[in-house]
């Protein structure tokens, strides 16, 4: 087991901030990853448990993982791989919240302690084709976002219904932690996102005493590398 070892698959970590706005206290680690580059020996030579699947899935755990870890070094000193807990989310240690996510060769984690922040959601996506847009808008917008759309060009649909996506993942790995309650795209709405990459969501249902229908939540957002990412954070 090595804590320093970076697999031949994973590019070397790299500590910048894709998104418009920095969060003080917050440690974000990113990777370029290619799954035929993964060996057998990567799991067992960075001392991460593998998990089964193909060569993608398990390249894109494993440069997650080792993000995750050297962001919580460096916000904790420790050297930590948070576990797959049983609802398959990570498991940060005791006063940390922190999110993971990978999508088309790229993976990134990022951690902060909890007396900052309440919960992390990260999240990036590959921009939906216009076509692929148009069959899933429904589903993932309420029908006043879908209103919305109406005034836009197909173009301007297809990266607004990608936007909505991912923000919606990202408020969901956000809020999951402190609900323990899954909920879903119909869930919550997205009413505003500008051109300074700033976002605000808002809940549409009780999901607990604290987060009721009507609260409304911060987030931000940019493109980065032809990706989309997203991040909703919530302070202490």
């Amino acid at each position: 087991m090595s804590e320093t070892y970076l697999p031949s698959c994973c590019s070397p970590l790299h500590d910048h901030w894709p998104l418009p706005q920095a969060l003080p206290g917050v440690q974000l680690l990113s990777t370029r990853f290619t799954a035929e580059r993964l060996a057998a020996e990567d799991f067992g030579r960075c001392g991460i448990a593998p998990v089964p699947g193909v060569a993608k899935r398990q390249t894109e755990f494993l440069a997650g993982r080792l993000c995750a870890r050297e962001a919580l070094l460096r916000l904790t000193g420790q050297a930590q791989v948070p576990p797959i807990g049983a609802d398959r989310a990570p498991q940060w240690p005791a006063g940390v919240v922190g999110s993971i996510t990978h999508g088309n060769g790229w993976a990134a984690a990022l951690v902060a302690r909890r007396s900052a922040w309440r919960g992390l959601g990260l999240d990036v996506e590959q921009p939906l084709a216009i076509a692929r847009a148009e069959r899933l808008a429904a589903e993932i917008l309420t029908p006043d976002e879908l209103r919305r759309l109406q005034p836009l060009s197909a173009a301007q649909r297809a990266w607004r219904v990608s936007l909505t996506f991912s923000l919606k993942e990202s408020l969901f790995k956000a809020l999951y932690p402190q609900v323990l309650r899954r909920f879903y795209f119909q869930d919550a709405e997205l009413l505003s996102c500008g051109e300074d990459g700033q976002a605000r969501l808002r809940l549409l249902i009780d999901l607990d005493r604290e987060w009721t229908a009507g609260r409304e939540l911060q987030g931000q957002f940019g493109e980065f590398q032809g990706q989309l990412l997203s991040l909703v954070a919530i302070p202490a």
